[in-house]
């Protein structure tokens, strides 16, 4: 609720609970007694569109904003004054710093510390109003504050200081002392971080800068027709629906990819944010996007209920909102909808056959819908058990639509993955059987499906190592699915595996653009640039993965592989021992531990991975021992990863552990056999 005093270039903003009326009354009335003009907001206007946009517009043009404070604003969770104060607190990021908008009021003792205000609250001192009581000076302070005369103050506490309750010598000095200690404090932290960037924990993007320095953020200038969208909210009362409302969102995302003309932030980056109190400006910068589309979904047996809304991430307004109500049979309409919508908002013009790739592969069976969005969220989670229980949701898909090309894609594409990395060596073949077979029948279904040739291209590289069908198959995926962070870096390190490496780069590096908050986005482009041979890049990139998500095993093996390459072999040996429970990190130490002259450890670190993998890992053991120096053992293991097929053979044109072979004549025949692209 709020009082508005709204002269186009002196207008106030006061904010308040509806626990706070008359004190708030008494303080607006002292400021029209002082010549101020005040106007009332008396529309009773409690929520929905037109208060919305009205708010959001006096926010944006007040000249300042007073927010009152108390035990109540305090004890309530909820309320429109936290939408405003929010509003405000986002507005402060795009101001000079010594700007003065926010003038805090206080209506009795309520602290700072339990206040729960936004942090810009808290950088300018507090006035108190007890009860709302306000003296002559507050009304002048406000009068010249709004004077066109008035020059910006050189302190944010300026603004109120004269006629704050007394306070004592003694805890203002105090506070000083304090504010230096925390200042000394912070260096320090900021030069020890910056000091364990030698090491393999923290990339040098994450060190903090020392609160004494911190600044408002430079102006916010995000790419245009640049969007991200947030998980729905689940609103059916039963959390197991939440993959329901997770997966119609991810499929939305899909839809709003498919427009070429949008710059959509991939999902693993969006979906980092769920359930974590983040406001719309920082979700904003934190993914570079103009815009956000947040909404909640309400699921019924046969219905469903879509609110969508889209926001402005510069200027905090709502550009369009919308609430559907649909059967559940007509949710791929649903989500054609809302893309248009979302896209008229932007001012995206919609090329003729966007709606026909938005609802490609699609289906109109709602329980063939609801399996795919159940495999969908197993095939995400990753992992053997996760792989086999989305295996199964697709076929249940499948059995419910026979024509639902996505599902065949996707079964397609989790069966390789299984093939590739999880299956025991008689299951192999059978699985990756079972993916060409999908794969064959979702192009069937629906040839300009980008999910189908990647999933086909998966196959090709990994099951029937035929590398220059399959990057004929990503380069048709990319084509077709231009603007999915997942196409392009599959495509993308594919391309530089097999010698294209400046345009695979390129194709890396914008996934990483559209999904900067995920690791493994991080993670394949530091892959990417190590079989390209930039090690030093390689290891910031994998330091990245690894500092945001300290789990993700590939990223300590391949940044540990870096360190390898660059002589760095302590380090390579610490970032290894760090996760030494999997093996491709015992592989790192295997080589690692041979250089630092620890060749009993170094043959324990073979042993370990036998034990882990048999001779699924035939073509690793092949580049320990090239690198070790034995040539016929590395030649044997070479055959040996021919004879089984091993996919990790696709790697071999680019490999650096592969350099000793390459001028062996062995080596050289089995290259052309795989029939690289030239």
């Amino acid at each position: 609720m709020s009082l508005l005093l709204i002269e186009p270039s002196h207008s106030v903003f006061l904010s308040y609970a509806s626990q706070d009326a008359d004190p708030a009354q008494r303080i607006c009335a002292a400021l029209r007694a002082g010549g101020i003009e005040v106007f009332l907001d008396q529309s009773g206007l409690r929520g929905g569109d037109v208060w919305d946009q009205k708010i959001r517009l006096e926010i944006h043009h007040c000249a300042l904003f007073i927010p009152v404070i108390s035990a109540n604003t305090a004890s309530r969770h909820e309320g429109y004054f936290r939408l405003e104060w929010d509003l405000a607190d986002q507005r402060t990021h795009r101001m000079a710093r010594n700007r003065v908008f926010i003038v805090p009021v206080c209506l009795d003792g309520t602290a700072e510390a339990g206040s729960d205000v936004p942090e810009s609250f808290r950088r300018v001192q507090w006035t108190r109003l007890p009860a709302g009581d306000t003296p002559a000076a507050f009304v002048e302070r406000i009068k010249r504050l709004l004077s066109p005369e008035a020059a910006p103050l050189s302190t944010p506490t300026g603004a109120t200081e004269a006629i704050q309750e007394p306070v004592r010598a003694a805890s203002r000095s105090k506070s000083i002392l304090l504010a230096l200690v925390a200042v000394v404090v912070c260096g320090a932290l900021a030069y020890l971080m910056v000091d364990r960037l030698r090491g393999f924990r923290h990339p040098a993007a994450s060190t903090p800068r020392p609160a004494a320095v911190a600044s408002v953020p430079a102006a916010f200038t995000p790419p245009p027709h640049s969007i991200a969208v947030l998980p729905f909210v689940n609103m059916s009362g039963d959390k197991e629906q939440e993959y329901f409302s997770d997966g119609l969102t991810e499929e939305l995302l899909n839809s709003l990819a498919a427009i070429n003309e949008l710059q959509v932030a991939a999902r693993t980056s969006a979906f980092s944010f769920k359930g974590k109190d983040a406001d719309i400006g920082t979700i904003a910068r934190k993914l570079n996007v103009g815009a956000v589309l947040e909404g909640s979904v309400r699921r019924s047996a046969h219905t469903v209920r879509v609110t969508a809304q889209l926001i402005d991430a510069v200027t905090g307004f709502h550009l369009w909102s919308k609430t559907y109500d649909r059967d559940l049979g007509d949710v791929l309409k649903l989500q054609t909808q809302i893309a248009t919508a979302v896209a008229d908002a932007l001012k995206v013009t919609l090329l003729a056959d966007t709606v026909s790739r938005i609802e490609l592969g699609g289906t109109r069976n709602p329980a063939a819908f609801d399996a795919y969005l159940h495999a969908a969220k197993d095939a995400d989670a990753g992992g053997a058990k996760n792989s086999l229980s989305a295996v199964a949701a697709y076929s249940d898909a499948i059995r419910l639509d026979p024509n639902y090309a996505l599902a065949f894609a996707g079964r397609s594409f989790v069966q390789s993955v299984y093939a590739s990395q999880n299956a025991l060596r008689p299951m192999v073949r059978q699985y990756f059987a079972k993916a060409l077979a999908d794969a064959n029948q979702a192009i069937a279904l629906a040839p300009d499906l980008a999910e189908g040739h990647m999933a086909f291209g998966f196959y090709l590289a990994n099951g029937a190592l035929d590398l220059d069908q399959a990057l004929a198959e990503f380069e048709r995926a990319r084509a077709l699915g231009q603007g999915a962070a997942g196409i392009l870096r599959v495509s993308g390190l594919f391309a530089v595996m097999t010698g294209r490496t400046e345009a695979g780069l390129a194709d890396l590096r914008r996934a990483v653009t559209l999904d900067p908050l995920s690791a493994l986005t991080h993670h394949l482009l530091g892959f990417g640039l190590y079989i390209a041979h930039r090690y030093e890049e390689a290891r910031a990139a994998n330091a990245e993965a690894i500092s945001l998500d300290p789990e993700l095993l590939r990223a300590y093996e391949f940044h540990g592989l870096a360190d390898y390459q660059l002589d760095n072999f302590e380090e390579a040996r610490a970032t290894c021992e760090a996760r030494p429970n999997y093996w491709g990190t015992q592989w790192c130490l295997a080589l690692t531990y041979q250089k630092l002259g620890r060749h009993a450890d170094a043959q324990a670190a073979v042993a370990k991975i036998e034990a882990m993998q048999g001779d699924t890992t035939a073509y690793q053991y092949s580049t320990i021992y090239a690198q070790w120096g034995d040539m016929p053992k590395a030649l044997e293991w070479l055959d040996t990863a021919m004879r089984l097929r091993d996919p990790g053979l696709s790697l071999l044109r680019t490999d650096p552990l592969m350099d000793p072979l390459r001028n062996e004549p062995r080596y050289q025949a089995i290259e052309r056999d795989l029939k690289f692209p030239k």
